[in-house]
């Protein structure tokens, strides 16, 4: 009883976590599975995102401002990366790690910036009590409108809304014809390498906001808040597919998938840690849920389904 008790109340904090990375996982989801290139520049662009919001809340700005610049940030660093791809020559894994690398010395800048005794921070902190902040893991539990988990319900709900309605426009179709068939899209007339900068922009854009919102919910940023981000997003895409999959048929609601997959990412996290696993082992569960997802579709695809017999072919009858 006191191991369930002490589940539920620990169930508050994972779904606010789960939706905050929900938003990460959409991110992930256009890049990998829209676009069909392999990012990594998220784990850089997420703890940019939470160095450039909790620098800029630290200064005074307005947290939705502050919100902004980091969603800029982001969509510089998927510029960036989208850039080295097309413009370069360099294969889209390799620019990710490229940016990713740059970017951890530029989030240790930009969170000593306005420092005088210090030219790089590797953690800044934001705290509910001195600053104006969106969301506090402290209110979790409150039955309040100040509980993060209404804002982060909307804010999902706002960003599956207007990726929905991108999408469906001439530009978003345009960008899921590259990720679909790049030398169809080319033979029509479309710009595969604009679509993949601006894939890789929106996704690092999304990923960042996360990172805002992650900073404030958690009380600070760090430089390595973004390492293994995108395994955390893997996983939310994978278990939102296997588990929805067959009834989330509509974009906007494999989209929703994503994000209801890293709330169910997030339980699990947190009913296994209630269970004695040490946070050291975060890593290990994480790469053994990936896989055991990544597993599920591909066995039930070979030993689970009843084999298509082929269509007899009809006999010469001519004389």
């Amino acid at each position: 009883m006191d191991f369930l008790l002490s589940f539920l109340n620990s169930l508050p904090g994972a779904v606010g976590q789960g939706l905050i990375w929900g938003v990460m996982a959409i991110g992930v989801y256009i890049t990998y599975r829209i676009l069909d290139v392999a990012d990594l520049t998220v784990d850089g662009s997420l703890a940019t995102g939470g160095a450039v919001c909790a620098l800029l809340v630290t200064l005074g700005l307005n947290p939705w401002l502050a919100l902004l610049a980091a969603v800029l940030s982001g969509m510089a660093a998927g510029l960036v990366t989208g850039l080295l791809h097309t413009v370069c020559g360099i294969p889209a894994i390799l620019s990710g790690i490229l940016t990713q690398l740059a970017l951890y010395s530029i989030n240790l800048r930009v969170m000593a910036f306005g420092d005088l005794n210090a030219k790089t921070k590797n953690m800044l902190a934001v705290s509910v009590d001195k600053h104006d902040l969106l969301v506090s893991s402290r209110n979790i539990r409150k039955l309040a409108l100040d509980n993060p988990t209404l804002l982060l319900l909307a804010l999902v709900a706002a960003v599956i809304a207007v990726l929905y309605w991108f999408f469906g426009t001439e530009q978003g179709s345009a960008l899921r014809a590259t990720g679909s068939n790049s030398a169809m899209a080319r033979a029509q007339g479309i710009s595969t390498n604009w679509c993949k900068v601006l894939g890789l922009v929106v996704s690092n854009a999304l990923v960042a906001l996360a990172g805002a919102l992650l900073a404030q919910y958690q009380g600070s940023a760090t430089v390595d808040m973004g390492r293994g981000a995108i395994v955390i997003g893997l996983a939310a895409v994978i278990i939102g597919e296997v588990l929805l999959g067959g009834v989330f048929i509509n974009f906007a609601l494999k989209l929703l998938a994503c994000a209801i997959g890293a709330v169910i990412y997030y339980a699990v996290i947190t009913l296994v840690l209630r269970l004695g696993l040490e946070t050291t082992d975060l890593k290990l569960l994480t790469a053994l849920v990936v896989a055991a997802f990544l597993t599920i579709p591909y066995w039930k695809g070979k030993y689970f389904s009843k084999p298509v017999k082929p269509a007899k072919k009809e006999e010469n009858t001519h004389a």
